[in-house]
Formats: structure tokens, C-alpha cells, sequence
């Protein structure tokens, strides 16, 4: 990708025109890390940019910006440019295509992005992006009030920065965002959650978490939530999760927000979560539901057993097993529970991955015995009275209170059958 980049830039040069590396690609480089995509910034006009290569795309004309493709890599070819008055704290309402690239840089976010490198390695600073990225310090390029009322999502973007990086934000960006914070009712969820997901899959969501409650920024965005419902505590251990588990850091929040399953699941449409992941991140509450309603009485261990299977069977093994990886990570005691209660809890952590590794069967296809084999064997119309008897026979199988045979499943059919005569 970086040989492409330069060649892209190589060709714009011997033309006659100005082309650098803009923005996150450079700020990486410096920060050391991985660079997933290389902006490119140009003195040429689209037009020219587009005589010059063969194979692009005219994806934003209007805002100067085309996609060149190169050795099977797509790069944003962006002319320099300046931005009018902003529309809805979003777009600006247009753009002036300008031949200075400092001229450029100055109406970019924070001083660390508006960062320009040539193909020699020359770095176009005129904000002090470097000295702020070896001080480790999120700042805004000019007036933070201005930046952020231009975009309010740049405020959430701040905060994202400083948490992956693990940077301070200067005071007054600081300022300017906790000013502002009321812009972000404009902002649509879809590019909330963009910005919060990267931010959960980052190596330090507590940080970033701490400065959106202390901020009060999410109870402005069109879905809010409440730092006033939420048990810090519950969170502490939360980065003890990787990255394949970053899901599941999103069920310990709403966990600790004390969310309902239909509380949860209904928030994170509000955030337009894919179906499968609010899926997954409600698993886990419905788990909890159910176990906690488990525990409401003494039990012993075989009928612990039962239970979670039961469990298991209602909300799947996917859910059970995320239960199971962050019941640890929550502190003892967190559920308000008679200490009787608790010892149930920790029973059925210990011996929860082995109970599920007993069960002989999960769902409906994997009896030896279907429907049609009942209706034959009953001489009855199909009805909900099948479906029901199904989910029994699932049920005690899985248990292991019957072997799935199909003489003996057809036994137990018989049985019930009786028992619903009598």
C-alpha cells in the first residue's frame, strides 16, 4: 500500500503539482502504529487529478476528492481546499479549492491530523501536530468552540482519540467540548455508534467512558444514556477482555447501567446495531435474567444442573458461554444477593462449562425422533400441542433424564399422551 501511495504522489509531483500523506496515515506513522488507509492531499483540481490516472473515481467532486486506484489499492485524492459555513454542525455547505497546503491543514480537526508528509519524508506541521503526539495531548486545531460547532462529532472523535491512545486533552479543547456538548442532538446514531464502537474496541474504554460521563456528552446525542445509572464499579475489570471479546464489553456497560434485556435491546436499535450484534451483547442480560430468577430458592447442585441447561437450551450456548467469560470480571456481591444465593452463583460458574459440555442435544433437529414420527405414531392433526412436546422431549434429553433413542423418546410420547388422557 505504501509503495502504491508514493507512486500515486510520485506522478502527481512530476506533473508539477504538490501531493503529500495527510492526516491519520501520518499521525500513525509517528504514533508507531499499523496504518489501515494513506490519504493523499494535492495542489491539483480533481479534473486534473483525473486526466493524470486512468483508473479512478469521481467519489466527491464537489468536495475535491477522488478515488485513484493503484496496484489493486484505493486512495483519496483530495484537492486542497478551504470549508464554508457548516450545515446541521455537520457538512460544510461548500468548499473553495485553494494552492496552499497549510491553507488545507487549517480546517482539520486536531493539530495531530493536520499533518502533511511528502514522498521524502518532509512533514508539513503548521499547528504543532508533532509536539502534541510526543506529549500525548488531543488538541484542536484553532478555536475547539469553532471546530466543534463546525462538526459535533469531532467532540466524540476527542474523546475516542484520547482513549486509544491514552492521550490527555488539552483545556481547551476540554473547554470547548463540555461548551458544546448540546450540538450532539444533531449528530444521526449511526455515526455515534461508529465512533463509540472504535473507541470499545480500543486498549483503554475505561479512559474514554470516564471522560464521556465526567463530560455528560452521551445524555445530548439523540439515544442518551445517564452516567447516573451506572455502577462504575461493575466496569472495572472490563479491559481484561480482548478485542475478539469486544462485544461482550458492551454487555458489562449495559450491566452495569442495571439494563433490562428489553431495555438494552431497545437502546441499541436506537444506535442502529446490526440485529446480530445487539444478538450477542443481549445474550448476556437474558442469562442473567434467568439466572437470577433460578436462584431465587435454595437448590441443590443436580437441580442447578437442570436449570442451566434449561438455560442454555433458552438462550443458546453463544450467550451462555459470554455469561460465563464475564461473570468473573464482576465483583462479588454485585447482584444485592442473600450470601445462600451467591454460593449458587458461584456453583453454577464452576461447573456451568461443564454442564453444557454434557448435554447430549441443543436443538430440535437433533432428536432421533420428528414430528411426522409423532403425529404417525399418535394418529393426531399437527397442532401447538406438538410444539410444546418437542420442546419437552428437548428438554429431558438434554437433561439426560431420557436417551436420545428413538425407541426411547417414543415411549415418553406414549407417556405423556396417556397422562393427557387421564
Amino acid at each position: 500500500m505504501a509503495r502504491q501511495s508514493e507512486q500515486v504522489l510520485r506522478t502527481l509531483n512530476e506533473k508539477g503539482y504538490e501531493a503529500y500523506w495527510v492526516g491519520g496515515c501520518v499521525r500513525d506513522e509517528l504514533l508507531e502504529r499499523s496504518v489501515d488507509d494513506m490519504d493523499i492531499t494535492t495542489s491539483a483540481s480533481p479534473e486534473q487529478v483525473m486526466e493524470l490516472f486512468a483508473d479512478c473515481i469521481p467519489t466527491g467532486l464537489q468536495h475535491g476528492t477522488v478515488t485513484v486506484r493503484s496496484g489493486g489499492f484505493y486512495f483519496e485524492v483530495t484537492t486542497f481546499r478551504t470549508e464554508s459555513e457548516y450545515k446541521d454542525n455537520r457538512r460544510p455547505a461548500a468548499v473553495q479549492f485553494v494552492q496552499d497546503v497549510k491553507e488545507d491543514l487549517q480546517r482539520r480537526d486536531f493539530t495531530m491530523n493536520a499533518l502533511a508528509m511528502d514522498q521524502d519524508g518532509n512533514i508539513v506541521d503548521p499547528f504543532g501536530g508533532q509536539s502534541d503526539i510526543q506529549d500525548g495531548r488531543v488538541r484542536c486545531v484553532g478555536s475547539a468552540t469553532e471546530r466543534f460547532g463546525e462538526d459535533a462529532l469531532r467532540m466524540l472523535r476527542c474523546v475516542r482519540f484520547a482513549s486509544v491512545f491514552d492521550f490527555k486533552i488539552a483545556y481547551n479543547t476540554w473547554k470547548g467540548l463540555v461548551h458544546q456538548k448540546d450540538l450532539l442532538q444533531h449528530i444521526a446514531m449511526e455515526r455515534v455508534r461508529t465512533e463509540m464502537v472504535k473507541m470499545m474496541a480500543g486498549p483503554h474504554p475505561l479512559r474514554g467512558l470516564e471522560l464521556l460521563f465526567r463530560s455528560q456528552a452521551l445524555e445530548h446525542v439523540k439515544a442518551p444514556i445517564h452516567r447516573e445509572r451506572f455502577n462504575k464499579a461493575l466496569m472495572s475489570n472490563m479491559e481484561q477482555l480482548m478485542e475478539q471479546n469486544v462485544l461482550l464489553r458492551w454487555s458489562m456497560i449495559l450491566i452495569a447501567g442495571h439494563y433490562t434485556k428489553d431495555e438494552a435491546d431497545a437502546l441499541l436499535r436506537k444506535w442502529t446495531f446490526s440485529n446480530e450484534d445487539r444478538s450477542r451483547i443481549n445474550g448476556v442480560l437474558q442469562v442473567e435474567e434467568l439466572i437470577q430468577k433460578v436462584i431465587q430458592e435454595q437448590k441443590d447442585e443436580e437441580t442447578l444442573r437442570s436449570e442451566w441447561i434449561i438455560t442454555v437450551l433458552s438462550c443458546g450456548r453463544q450467550a451462555v458461554e459470554d455469561w460465563l467469560i464475564i461473570q468473573p470480571l464482576l465483583p462479588l456481591g454485585w447482584r444485592d444477593q442473600e450470601v445462600l444465593h451467591e454460593e449458587q452463583i458461584v456453583v453454577i460458574q464452576s461447573q456451568g462449562a461443564a454442564w453444557s459440555q454434557s448435554m447430549k442435544v441443543h436443538e430440535l433437529k437433533d432428536l432421533q425422533i420428528t414430528g411426522e414420527n409423532i403425529l404417525q405414531l399418535l394418529g393426531r392433526k399437527g397442532g401447538p400441542w406438538l410444539g410444546q412436546l418437542m420442546k419437552h422431549l428437548l428438554r429431558e434429553t438434554a437433561i439426560g433424564n431420557i436417551a436420545n433413542q428413538h425407541d426411547m423418546l417414543t415411549n415418553e410420547v406414549k407417556r405423556v399422551a396417556a397422562d393427557d388422557k387421564a
